[in-house]
């Protein structure tokens, strides 16, 4: 019995410990975050009070990713962010040696060779802004409004596959977030279940 206790102890103190991830709400203040970019700019969610700000889980090699980036569906719902008024930022959490993993210059070439759209790209190898934020999957999105409220997060669209053919007839949840907050509405749904490959912290 008392080798049972020793064992159990031991097994105890050795577990891996893992940051937890955040929980964060729809409807609550966005959690604040000051990061640099891979250019070097540094970023502040607190610097973008009075414009929707759009955050993207992304990782380069992820297949769900390249559903919406090769098929261009999410460069386009850049574009129309950017229109909007809104800030994209692109997050990278893949920590080094995991897949995703990338040096600013190899994100930004991505980037380029991509047409992507996002304002800023920002390299979190560490996880700090992915466990603030409790993001899981990639892509995983949260649109924040102007008032740094968080509106809307999860999913990209409402087709939970790798397929582009799926894109066609999915619901777009961020353009339809968007849509609403310049309507001076609430996004519905507000939440969704994100899907994709698991952020590799």
């Amino acid at each position: 019995m008392q080798l049972q206790r020793v064992i159990l102890t031991l097994s105890i103190i050795l577990m891996p410990v893992f940051p937890a991830l955040a929980e964060v709400k729809t409807g609550e203040v966005a959690p604040p975050f000051t990061v640099t970019d891979t250019r070097g700019e540094e970023v502040s969610l607190a610097s973008l009070k009075g414009k929707n700000v759009v955050l993207e889980w992304t990782n380069a090699d992820c297949p769900f990713v390249h559903k919406h980036y090769d098929s261009g569906n999410m460069q386009k719902t850049q574009y129309y962010a950017e229109h909007g008024g809104a800030v994209w930022i692109s997050v990278i959490s893949s920590a080094k040696g995991k897949q995703g993993f990338v040096s600013d210059d190899e994100a930004n070439a991505i980037s380029k060779k991509r047409y992507a759209r996002m304002t800023h790209i920002i390299r979190d190898p560490e996880g700090t802004l992915g466990h603030l934020y409790g993001a899981k999957t990639t892509p995983h999105i949260f649109v924040i409004d102007a008032k740094g409220i968080v509106a809307y997060q999860g999913a990209m669209d409402s087709k939970a596959t790798a397929d582009p053919a799926d894109i066609k007839s999915a619901t777009n949840y961020v353009t339809a977030a968007l849509d609403a907050l310049a309507a001076g509405k609430r996004p519905e749904p507000g939440t969704t279940q994100p899907y994709g490959c698991s952020v590799k912290y």
